[in-house]
Formats: C-alpha cells, sequence, structure tokens
C-alpha cells in the first residue's frame, strides 16, 4: 500500500517550460486538477511531498497553498532525500510512490514501490516506470494519483470525498 509520494516540478506538476519576464521573474503553470487531487490525498491522510532538483519561490507557493509539509528544493540525490525521509516517517520503499520526467529522477524511480513518468519523459526512464497518458503539467500527477487510489483499494473513499 502507498503512503508517501514525492512530486517532481519541472516536466511532472508543471510543463517543464520556465518563462522569465523581462524583470527576471520566473513564471510556471501548475494544473488545477493536480492541485485538486493532491489536496484531497492530505484529507484522506497520505503524505505528499515534492522533490526538485531547481530552486524556486513558486514552488514555495505552490507547496503552502497545497498544504504539502514536505518540500526538498535544489536536491542533486534524490534518492537519497526520499530514504531519509523514508526513515523518518519509517515508511518503507515499497510504500512510497514518485513521479519524474528525466534523468535525475532515475535513481528514485527505480527505489520506490510504484514509478510513474508523463508521456513525455525521458526515453531513458520508461524501463523503471509506468507510462502515463498525459504529458508533463497535462494533469499527469492527477492521473498517477487516480491509479495510485485504485492499487490502494481507495477509489471509492476519494471519490465519496465529493460525490
Amino acid at each position: 500500500m502507498i503512503r508517501l509520494i514525492f512530486l517532481d516540478v519541472d516536466g511532472c506538476l508543471s510543463d517543464g517550460k520556465i518563462t522569465y519576464t523581462h524583470d527576471g521573474i520566473e513564471l510556471k503553470s501548475f494544473n488545477v486538477r493536480d492541485g485538486f487531487a493532491i489536496k484531497t490525498l492530505a484529507k484522506m491522510g497520505y503524505t505528499v511531498a515534492i522533490i526538485t532538483g531547481r530552486d524556486s519561490t513558486i514552488v514555495e507557493l505552490r507547496a503552502k497553498e497545497l498544504d504539502i509539509l514536505y518540500l526538498f528544493q535544489g536536491v542533486k540525490d534524490k534518492q537519497a532525500v526520499a530514504e531519509k525521509l523514508c526513515q523518518q516517517l519509517n515508511i518503507r520503499a515499497e510504500e512510497v510512490a514518485a513521479i519524474g520526467d528525466d534523468l535525475n529522477d532515475y535513481r528514485l524511480l527505480q527505489w520506490v514501490g510504484m514509478a510513474f513518468i508523463p508521456n513525455d519523459a525521458s526515453e531513458y526512464l520508461k524501463p523503471v516506470a509506468q507510462l502515463l497518458e498525459r504529458k508533463g503539467g497535462d494533469a499527469c500527477v492527477r492521473e498517477m494519483i487516480e491509479k495510485i487510489l485504485i492499487a490502494n483499494g481507495d477509489e471509492e473513499r476519494f471519490l465519496n470525498l465529493w460525490i
């Protein structure tokens, strides 16, 4: 049973594009359907963490908005950070799911119990993760969450919170 979910940002929660204004301000877009599912997971008792290789105040704002307690930015070794949090929370690798889209996610995806990649992820990740139908930033995180809920037998509980 999955208890902890690690989310990559660029290419998963967002489409991977980074836009800068003429003043040097960074812009990102997030899919509201991903956010809706993430917030519902928290209500259900799941733990969600963001783990990303970049640093961004926008990601910090999004994590706060979604009540994500664990935010790791500027991470070079995602698997090591994930292992440390799992030890802290007393969670085994088999109880962890993750989504990533590029080579810096490879070791983490290989380590977790359930691994997912968006449809437009690096080809090199396909042997270690389940390929989603949606692209990064296009509610692929929502798609992953729904698959986890089905695998955990929690789909009805998720739906009953809203219908």
